[in-house]
């Protein structure tokens, strides 16, 4: 009997190649957090080369945990999983509110470990939302995630640093442009394998044709060492403090929303749903990966929702495949050197392969509204309000800003707000009442709606 696509082990060479190209598109996405944590506790750049590498040797051990998977952890999809960025906030505010700076991170890991645990616990209860996600639902959700993205690929074309003098110059933009041409090219003249690793090659294209513009840093990999390994608890024995506890419960609870209409969309994408009983499993790889994450100096994981852009566009579906990167993960927390390379890439040349990423979640989302019935007018208000609920933060990032921090962890969360309000218009609109004829009531796994056969 013939493996599912999900199920499939690649040739060695091709598993490493399409691999590397999943750290390549999460690489941004993973270091970003500990860098800027690490510049608000202000740390010396050898502690900041070890907090990065930490999150990076964590994200792979929680990438397997979600792709491999052991007993029911694990959503065992080719989901990559790395440090959320929905932490940032709380954990600087942490930072702030800690007057002896070295406490800081004790107390950030504290805080993590109950959340994750506590989120482990909750796994098998937050998974019954899934009944919750017809079509009109999970269609806006893959859009919003795809529509959220892309401002982060449109950051990295400008440059890493927006204080330089030369973020956003023509020589940035050009870059990210020729980056993405050279991808497009690659997608529309080549075969096979070559065209399943075009972002890749684009990446090593980008940054090549960057040097003669010294927008290629080989710093990185002369400075970095060549072992390194995350000692458990480097900056201290974790610290419990009640309100970082709070601040990162509520994270967990928004990362965990995240991840279930994370793992919907990539089960429509790679032709294998994701029910009840895998996002669970999803879940609870989620938590437990961040719980046990502190032990080795890194932050919360979570999906990474960029990864899904690459698994579309390629329809390379294999979760040995996203294992394979987080095996390079691990061996970049153990090998700064290695690490380094990846940082070798410029930004804007990272930011013209991404709108070919992110582009590909939101086209996603569309193809299932599509099949959602958006003939009937209810639909058409839900798909609507929600997507316009979930724009909010993108459009106007400080339309909340008179609301209390704890709250705005959930509403600067574009991809939370837009999904409660779909879950919430879709009650409202197609199951309360006596108005069932406008009902939408397909259960979002089947057959009929499912996006891969698009892909």
């Amino acid at each position: 009997m013939t493996a599912h696509p999900v199920d499939e082990k690649l040739p060695a060479l091709k598993m490493a190649t399409t691999g590397l190209q999943h750290v390549a598109a999460m690489y941004a996405g993973v270091v970003a957090p500990p860098l800027i944590v690490g510049a608000a506790i202000g740390l010396s750049a050898a502690e900041l080369t070890f907090l990065t590498g930490a999150c990076l040797f964590t994200a792979g051990l929680a990438t397997f945990l979600q792709t491999l998977g052991i007993w029911k952890i694990g959503a065992r999809l080719p989901f990559v999983n790395g440090v959320t960025f929905a932490g940032v906030a709380p954990m600087t505010a942490v930072v702030a509110s800690t007057k002896d700076k070295s406490d800081a991170l004790p107390v950030i890991f504290g805080a993590v470990i109950v959340a994750g645990l506590l989120g482990f616990m909750a796994a098998p209860f937050f998974s019954k939302a899934v009944r919750f996600f017809p079509p009109v639902v999970t269609g806006t959700v893959i859009t919003l995630i795809g529509v959220s993205l892309l401002p982060v690929a449109f950051g990295w074309a400008q440059g890493p640093n927006p204080a330089a003098h030369d973020y956003g110059s023509t020589t940035n933009l050009a870059l990210a442009g020729a980056t993405l041409l050279i991808v497009l090219a690659l997608r529309r003249f080549t075969r096979g394998f070559v065209k399943q690793i075009a972002v890749l090659l684009g990446l090593v294209a980008g940054t090549l044709v960057a040097i003669p513009f010294g927008a290629t840093d080989f710093g990185p990999v002369a400075d970095a060492d060549v072992i390194g390994f995350p000692t458990p608890f480097h900056f201290g024995a974790p610290q419990f403090q009640v309100a970082a506890i709070v601040s990162m419960c509520v994270v967990m609870v928004v990362s965990m929303t995240e991840s279930t209409a994370d793992m919907l969309a990539l089960g429509e994408i790679v032709d294998r749903p994701a029910d009840e009983r895998t996002i669970a499993a999803g879940l609870r790889a989620d938590t437990l990966g961040s719980a046990l994450s502190p032990l080795f100096n890194g932050f919360m994981c979570s999906a990474f929702a960029q990864n899904i852009g690459l698994v579309a566009m390629t329809r390379i579906r294999s979760r040995y495949v996203v294992a394979t990167g987080g095996g390079f993960l691990v061996l970049m927390g153990l090998c700064p050197m290695a690490a380094s390379l990846i940082a070798v890439v410029p930004r804007p040349v990272l930011g013209g392969a991404g709108v070919v990423l992110f582009g590909s979640v939101a086209a996603s989302g569309i193809q299932t509204l599509v099949r959602a019935g958006l003939d009937k007018d209810n639909n058409v208000l839900i798909v609507a309000v929600s997507l316009a609920v979930g724009i909010i933060p993108i459009t106007a990032p400080e339309f909340y800003h008179a609301f209390p921090e704890t709250a705005r962890i959930v509403l600067d969360s574009g991809i939370s707000t837009g999904c409660v309000a779909a879950v919430v218009l879709n009650l409202v609109f197609n199951h309360l009442g006596k108005d069932r004829d406008a009902q939408d009531v397909t259960h979002p796994m089947e057959a009929g709606d499912r996006i891969a056969a698009a892909h």
